[in-house]
């Protein structure tokens, strides 16, 4: 097999990698982290200028076409960078499935939006007593031509900035729903939560929301029920990406640092230690990569990847936990120094490590799978 990525797909990474080169920089990320800021709008904008905020987004409405690979190649370069922009909730958790599900008129009126960067779209997937997210505890009840929505949300990415917000619930008859919900319509209340990576995400109270029939995404039932699991298999994807260009970098930083410290009048890199705990950190990289290209490709060819996606959270999860925990160990005390980059990709990885389940649950859900 050919893993070889396309003279296309090379030059939208590239693009991205510049965008953020340029824009990214440690002085731009201490100055935000300084002012409590975590968004950052002159990026935002550069990234729509440059159409990578449609990329999966067809052309119709006004974005590239491309798919998932695609995609999570621009993840990837959000990672490297420990960017402050939402790509992976507006694109991933936000723009997807609208693309595939979406009612006409609801890609119409959003989509364009997405692509443009003036709206910026999430989902709220994770609840406070860490079920299963693939069966809500928030319940969504007829109410004449409409719904009623209520429940709580939690660590819900972008959820403060977010323009519209796709909620998960449970209908009565056991059923499954997603629905599109403004987050200042009445009975709506979002509060700050600071994620590990300091990201602002938002704890979503839901009182009763009235939500039309025209905002479900699919019809809720059996079909909302496959909506939330294409979602939430994706969703699992676009962290693997995420997390790949996280400690990629964090590998990177720690080869370059280890050629350049000297102990004994020799760079530490020539130490057999350091060389072994390098290599048992690439092979985890490795595997991270290897296992999320298989996710996104049997996902983009036919969307059977149940086991691929998780699999490759998993190594997402031990991997870039193990690769995180190195790049610091080879570091030693700089690699606690907040003037100092890598302490950002600790704390990413981290973050993404814990999200929609860690290790441990997803070779649970491994388990389940392979019985069924």
């Amino acid at each position: 097999m050919d893993f070889t990525y396309s003279d296309e797909q090379q030059a939208l990474s590239e693009l991205a990698r510049s965008i953020f080169k340029d824009h990214v920089t440690q002085e731009r990320l201490r100055a935000l982290e300084q002012s409590g800021e975590w968004f950052d709008d002159v990026v935002w904008g550069k990234l729509a200028e440059a159409s990578l905020l449609g990329i999966a987004v067809p052309e119709e409405f006004g974005g590239s076409g491309l798919g998932l690979i695609e995609l999570g190649l621009l993840l990837e370069e959000v990672g490297r960078a420990a960017a402050p922009v939402p790509v992976f909730a507006s694109t991933v958790l936000g723009a997807l499935p609208l693309v595939a599900f979406g009612s006409a008129e609801q890609k119409k009126r959003w989509l364009p939006r997405v692509v443009s960067g003036e709206a910026v779209l999430t989902a709220a997937l994770a609840e406070l007593d860490g079920r299963d997210p693939l069966s809500p505890t928030t319940i969504a009840t007829r109410d004449g031509s409409g719904w009623r929505l209520s429940g709580t949300k939690i660590c819900v990415s972008a959820g403060e900035r977010a323009t519209a917000i796709l909620v998960s619930a449970t209908l009565a008859d056991g059923g499954v729903g997603v629905f599109l919900v403004d987050p200042t319509a009445p009975g709506v209340t979002r509060e700050r939560q600071i994620a590990t990576n300091n990201e602002p995400h938002a704890r979503l109270a839901l009182d009763g929301v009235v939500v039309a029939d025209g905002e479900t995404i699919g019809v809720p039932g059996e079909e909302g029920r496959r909506v939330l699991g294409w979602l939430h298999e994706r969703a699992l994807a676009g962290y693997c990406a995420q997390q790949f260009g996280v400690c990629d970098r964090a590998l990177r930083l720690t080869a370059e640092y280890t050629t350049e410290r000297k102990q004994f009048d020799r760079p530490i890199a020539t130490f057999q230690a350091v060389q072994q705990r390098a290599a048992d950190a690439f092979i985890d990289l490795e595997a991270m990569r290897l296992s999320m290209q298989e996710a996104l490709f049997l996902l983009e060819r036919d969307g059977v990847a149940e086991r691929a996606v998780i699999v490759a959270k998993f190594w997402a999860s031990e991997g870039g936990q193990h690769v995180a925990v190195a790049a610091q160990h080879l570091h030693g005390g700089i690699g606690v120094d907040i003037d100092y980059p890598l302490h950002r990709y600790f704390l990413w990885s981290k973050h993404i490590e814990l999200m929609l389940g860690p290790a441990s649950e997803q070779l649970a859900r491994l388990g389940a799978a392979l019985a069924s």
